[in-house]
């Protein structure tokens, strides 16, 4: 018993910590965000997982693993933010490592708000992530 209520405690102050931290965000309020426009969000995944699991209901899928390389990846986020780098966005992976660098990434060509899912859709560990909190997904037809 004392073990399970340490366990429950300590894992409480994680999910505080994670969404006390500027520039993480939790999948349940990346998807509140981005449902209401305050954030836009962009799944960086490959496209053979996006036909795995969906896309993040509210996301724009955008690969990091571009074939004309990191380049085009940032050319295509600043297309989705309108060429605004000061626009609000969250970056979502498998379990938020590619986000984390994503996140690094884009701050280095000068973005200014940038969020990481850092549960990412499968969960870190600390965090369940996207699919295991029932977020909802959509598969692109």
């Amino acid at each position: 018993m004392i073990r399970c209520l340490l366990l429950c405690c300590v894992f409480i102050g994680l999910a505080r910590t994670a969404s006390a931290d500027p520039l993480m965000i939790t999948a349940d309020v990346a998807h509140q965000r981005a449902r209401t426009g305050d954030v836009t969000l962009i799944d960086i995944r490959s496209p053979g997982e996006w036909n795995q699991t969906g896309v993040p209901k509210g996301a724009i899928a955008v690969t990091m693993h571009d074939d004309k390389g990191v380049e085009a990846f940032y050319k295509k986020v600043l297309a989705v933010v309108g060429q605004d780098k000061s626009k609000p966005i969250a970056v979502i992976c498998a379990a938020g490592n590619r986000s984390s660098w994503a996140q690094k990434f884009l701050a280095s060509r000068g973005f200014l708000n940038i969020q990481n899912v850092a549960e990412g859709l499968f969960g870190n560990g600390l965090l369940p992530g996207w699919l295991a909190r029932g977020l909802p997904v959509v598969f692109s037809r």
